[in-house]
């Protein structure tokens, strides 16, 4: 038997099939496009997406003969996604992205209802799903009276696939409707955002089968079925099933475009105070808890770009000991920021320029910008009793060891360097399809992967790195004023 991970992503798909070891056989990608047609706005027309996926299963069909014992699919999303359907099924309008900031003010309006955070466990944020519907309904009238049901990515993706309306409960949780501690649609918040429980899909775990592929796509994929497709998964809870983050204790740091740092709960542990996401798992009775900074690889990247360097020259300037805290301070807040300050506003800034700052001090004080980014996330972790001590470092930045050796030491736990293979989103969603098609449970199939490297703390470097965190944490407030009253 194989079996097929989607990871549905904001800028292309990829697929990966592996067998029922788990062992990749191959994969495939495609890219696509959002639009910006007002600025705040982000959009996909979920057309894109299927044309995508159809191109990458041509490309498997024909490259691994593998493909023909297909038994189980997995689809992971982007999150947060309003995809609108009629009473027919068919799309109404571009999707509405999770970067998408159009809806800032309805999210302020719900978020100052007291049901959203005591029932979903979080802060309605501008990128969730509810504001958006909130933003539809006030904006597009007559796109609000036809939608029949709501969609995430990963669930439009489900019902291409099966025919139904179903999706998982950690891709729902970020939605702003869901019960997050009891994993239902929650009737209060549905109705406090102006929606019917009748236009959600149905709810399944993760690991569940949501469905069997389409008779349709057997014939067209040139399969024999039966095939399971699963419940699937967002995105980080996907990637949290590719690495092994399933118990508590158990966590990564990623650093993408944004930057996350996810802890595996046991139990439900909301603190919307703090602006940590806390979401249902992919896994049947678990949680986990994430803190998001929106630009991490972004920030070099847009140093990089300025500079007319590219990130691997900027930082390999930097290769050798880790260096002391920089006098320039840099506060990672390009697109505004999530973990702890919910303010899509603020905006970044360097504070102590000199004539004789090079461009080297300006990317020491980037990494460490963006390090002191996710200690904001660690401490707010740390302070619902999350066990953090040691976390898996994933994405395209961990590919500096210095900046790798720089965030364990301002995080003050080791970080674990994966083997180079797969671990990602795809594997997570494949894992979901093994699970789904054969019933197995959820510990015997997501493993932790082998460890190339682990790159423990600098101790010598922790007080100055502590003491320079704190001075980040003072600056926030006095830019903020600085900002607004410019």
């Amino acid at each position: 038997m194989t079996f097929l991970g989607i990871d549905l992503g904001t800028s292309g798909i990829r697929l990966l099939l592996i067998d029922d070891g788990g062992v990749p056989i191959g994969s495939a990608e495609r890219s696509y496009h959002a639009s910006h047609p007002h600025p705040g706005w982000s959009e996909q027309n979920p057309s894109d997406w299927i044309a995508a996926l159809e191109d990458s299963i041509a490309e498997l069909r024909d490259n691994y003969p593998q493909f023909a014992a297909l038994r189980g699919i997995g689809v992971a999303g982007h999150m947060h996604g309003a995809t609108l359907l009629d009473n027919s099924g068919r799309v109404l309008r571009p999707c509405i992205l999770w970067n998408d900031t159009r809806s800032h003010t309805q999210a302020a309006h719900l978020d100052a209802k007291k049901p959203f955070r005591a029932i979903s466990g979080n802060i309605v944020f501008p990128g969730f799903t509810a504001p958006k519907l909130e933003w539809v309904r006030e904006n597009e009238p007559d796109i609000f009276a036809k939608t029949a049901k709501v969609l995430l990515p990963a669930a439009y993706l489900n019902y291409y696939l099966t025919g139904e309306y179903v999706a998982d409960m950690s891709d729902s949780a970020g939605t702003s409707w869901l019960d997050v501690g009891n994993r239902t649609w929650s009737n209060t918040l549905l109705s406090a955002g102006n929606m019917r429980q009748d236009q959600m899909p149905r709810l399944v775990e993760g690991t569940d089968e949501a469905g069997r592929l389409r008779p349709a796509l057997l014939d067209k994929w040139g399969l024999g079925g039966p095939v399971s497709v699963a419940g699937g998964a967002g995105d980080n809870a996907a990637a949290a099933c590719g690495i092994g983050a399933q118990n508590e204790g158990q966590g990564f740091v990623s650093l993408g475009t944004s930057g996350v740092l996810l802890s595996a709960r046991d139990g439900y542990h909301p603190a919307p105070e703090t602006a940590l996401h806390t979401f249902c798992h992919a896994i049947p009775g678990r949680w986990y808890q994430m803190g998001v900074m929106l630009s991490a690889t972004d920030s070099l990247n847009w140093l990089a770009r300025i500079t007319g360097q590219n990130p691997t020259e900027l930082t390999s300037k930097l290769d050798g000991n880790l260096k002391k805290p920089g006098t320039v301070r840099y506060l990672p807040y390009l697109a505004g920021e999530r973990t702890p300050h919910n303010d899509a506003e603020i905006r970044g800034s360097f504070t102590g320029l000199a004539t004789e700052t090079s461009r080297e001090d300006l990317t020491r004080a980037v990494l460490e910008g963006v390090a002191f980014g996710l200690r904001d996330s660690f401490e707010a972790l740390a302070a619902t009793n999350a066990k953090l001590d040691r976390l898996i470092a994933i994405g395209g930045g961990s590919a500096s060891r210095y900046w790798i050796e720089l965030i364990a030491t301002v995080l003050g736990v080791p970080l674990a360097l994966p083997k180079s293979g797969e671990f990602g989103a795809a594997l997570g969603a494949a894992r979901l399809g093994i699970a789904a098609a054969t019933g197995a449970a959820a510990d015997r199939i997501i493993s932790i992967p082998e460890v190339h490297e682990t790159i423990d703390p600098n101790e010598s470097s922790r007080s100055a790195f502590d003491a320079a965190y704190q001075n980040f944490r003072k600056a926030y407030p006095l830019i903020k004023a600085c900002q607004q009253q410019s």
